[in-house]
């Protein structure tokens, strides 16, 4: 069933066009992802949609009795109820069914009613159709939906008699998304809505969207979210939109593959039109030949040319370089407490880092990973425990508040006072990096998008030249754009990383290691987020299955049993971990083969015969690396 269609809508800001020609279609049970460069119009067309702003043209055609439920990005839930009360609200409508409900059954419990054997039946029916209605609208549970969410969006802890105005802003925000999740509208349109959210939170509400009986039209730059989430991508690019079926990852391979294609095209059109115009050129003077040649204009003239692909939007372009090396020893971490007025939010916090590593603290909200990052910094006391930097080790610090910004300053002058000697030709070009050209270099920082703050921000870390980044949720604010560019500086960044970010996608990329904060502890694990969530669930198997041998185990067979399951499993998870292996390995070996044939297609290379000898040989090497894969693969899956 179609619940929303956007035909040919429009919208400008003044004389600047943000819209054109939108076209957008919502069904039951649509996962739809809308998805450009910051500053696109994603936010704007949510609103046009969710009826906070008007359009110039075109039109939105939506049946009466569709619902659609909003949230916009940092939407905080104002309220002077307590937390329990607030979320009651949802349902006053239950509420009232069921005090009409209670009503009757005082009528039906009256003796006098008796007496009246119509009026009686009248009101038995009138209570069996009631309560049919609040069983089927939910009546009987909507207090264990609301504390089924309020415990997803990690409320657990709280006492649910809290006033909301006493609540910090991210906790009001996810207030308001457990609010947007309880109305249960046919359409959902969430504008960022895992900003504020902890990892354990993200993975709840994916599955909680996973399940949702409506339709979900989402704005994330979160790409592992968006991969769990959605089954369409919408791109709003240059004005326009483009339509993608399939998760996020999949419309980047689409994507891709329309643009070489398209400039396959383009260029083989390009070649048709040059060689008739070179025919035209030559022969239409020749009366011999003049009739061909304007044959061929013709032919020319009917053509219709294509215009050549435009690619992607403009990146920023940056790296972050080391001024100097620091020694092996970059930081030490001792039995150290942190906090804010000498109340611990956690201690007993040790690790260390060598050079070339790149640490991800993780952890949930509220466990101390910025508090410990702006302590390590020095811009709040340790409670107890040490802190040791190793020999010329230098900082670069990024506050996810931004606070290392003036606001009152120019953009140029956010850069220019604090490398003064460097002219400004040498500071615009290092800001056109960062995509501030013209004019924008004279903006107020005051005045900038979270998404411009952010690359501001960078900006300044990378005129640092640190050999040791400490990073609080760097991803924030960025597009999914600049967040690839900016995990590309740091993958080929030569110093140490220390860094806080939600983004598991991030983290997969960017860490060697991932340090689990507790209350009480640090917890390392060698390796990226999956490898991370992987050992998390090795362990709670492991303790599940000890407990089990606690309770069952009574003889030396069972606990043979034990030690040969638990073996069993840990085999079982390096054969498919190795499988997976195998075939992106397989993946590469034949995408390599397949670009070196067609490379032995072209003039210039199956001309030059030591190009052809040398990329046949790396082709036979490759063949048969990938025999010997393709019979690992084999063994490996007979063996399941």
């Amino acid at each position: 069933m179609i619940l929303l269609q956007v035909n040919q809508l429009s919208k400008s800001f003044g004389a600047d066009p943000i819209l054109t020609n939108i076209k957008l279609e919502v069904q039951t049970r649509d996962r739809i992802a809308l998805v450009g460069r910051n500053g696109a119009g994603k936010s704007t067309l949510l609103k046009i949609i969710a009826g906070h702003i008007s359009y110039d043209s075109g039109e939105i055609i939506k049946p009466k009795d569709v619902t659609i439920g909003y949230l916009a990005q940092n939407t905080g839930l104002e309220s002077e109820a307590s937390i329990w009360d607030e979320m009651l609200t949802v349902f006053d409508h239950l509420r009232r069914q069921e005090q009409d409900l209670r009503r009757l059954e005082e009528k039906m419990s009256d003796p006098s009613s008796f007496s009246n054997p119509e009026e009686y039946d009248r009101i038995l029916k009138d209570y069996d159709h009631l309560q049919v209605s609040f069983k089927e609208k939910g009546g009987y549970q909507y207090e264990a939906d609301i504390r089924s969410v309020l415990h997803g969006l990690n409320f657990h802890s709280f006492d649910y008699s809290t006033k909301i105005s006493s609540l910090s802003g991210g906790q009001k925000t996810r207030l308001a998304l457990a609010k947007l999740l309880l109305q249960k509208c046919d359409i959902l349109i969430l504008d960022e809505p895992t900003n504020h959210l902890d990892i354990d939170t993200l993975s709840w509400l994916e599955q909680y969207l996973q399940g949702y009986d409506g339709a979900i039209l989402i704005v994330s730059h979160d790409r592992y979210f968006l991969d769990k989430v959605v089954n369409q991508v919408y791109e709003i690019s240059r004005l326009h939109i483009s339509k993608y079926i399939g998760n996020y990852s999949s419309y980047l391979d689409q994507k891709a593959e329309n643009y070489e294609r398209e400039m396959k095209q383009f260029e083989k059109q390009q070649e048709e039109i040059a060689k008739l115009q070179d025919f035209i050129q030559r022969n239409l003077a020749r009366a011999s030949t003049t009739k061909r040649a304007q044959s061929r204009r013709k032919q020319l003239e009917r053509m219709q040319v294509m215009d050549r692909p435009l690619g992607d939007e403009k990146s920023a372009t940056f790296g972050f370089e080391i001024e100097r090396q620091s020694g092996n020893d970059v930081l030490k971490v001792d039995g150290v407490a942190v906090g804010y007025n000498g109340e611990k939010v956690s201690e007993n916090l040790s690790f260390r880092l060598t050079r070339g590593e790149s640490f991800a603290l993780v952890g949930p909200n509220g466990i101390g990973k910025s508090t410990l990052l702006k302590t390590i910094v020095g811009h709040l006391p340790k409670i107890e425990g040490q802190i040791h930097f190793g020999s010329n080790v230098t900082i670069g610090y990024y506050d996810q508040e931004q606070a290392e910004l003036t606001s009152n300053k120019r953009v140029l002058n956010e850069l220019w006072d604090d490398y003064p000697l460097k002219n400004e030709k040498d500071i615009r070009t290092v800001l056109g990096n960062f995509l501030f050209s013209g004019d924008d270099v004279l903006k107020t920082v005051s005045t900038l998008s979270g998404g411009e703050k952010a690359r501001l921000a960078l900006a300044k870390l990378m005129m640092q030249k640190a050999n040791f980044l400490i990073l609080d949720e760097p991803t924030n604010h960025l597009d999914l754009d600049s967040k690839e560019v900016l995990e590309n500086a740091l993958i080929d960044y030569p110093g140490t990383i220390l860094f806080v970010s939600h983004d598991r996608y991030f983290i997969n990329r960017i860490a060697t290691k991932v340090i689990e904060l507790s209350k009480n502890k640090a917890t390392e694990y060698l390796g990226d987020y999956d490898y991370y969530v992987e050992k998390k669930l090795e362990m709670e198997e492991l303790q599940q299955l000890e407990k089990q041998e606690t309770v069952v185990v009574k003889d030396s067979q069972e606990k043979t049993t034990y030690q040969q399951d638990k073996e069993a499993k840990k085999l079982e998870r390096q054969r498919k971990r190795r499988l997976e292996e195998i075939e992106q390995t397989i993946e590469q070996l034949e995408g390599k083969i397949e670009k070196n044939d067609q490379l032995l297609c072209e003039p210039e290379v199956f001309q030059d015969h030591e190009k052809v000898f040398a990329i046949n040989s790396e082709n036979e090497r490759a063949k048969e690396e990938l025999e010997k894969l393709l019979e690992e693969w084999t063994e490996l899956a007979d063996a399941e």
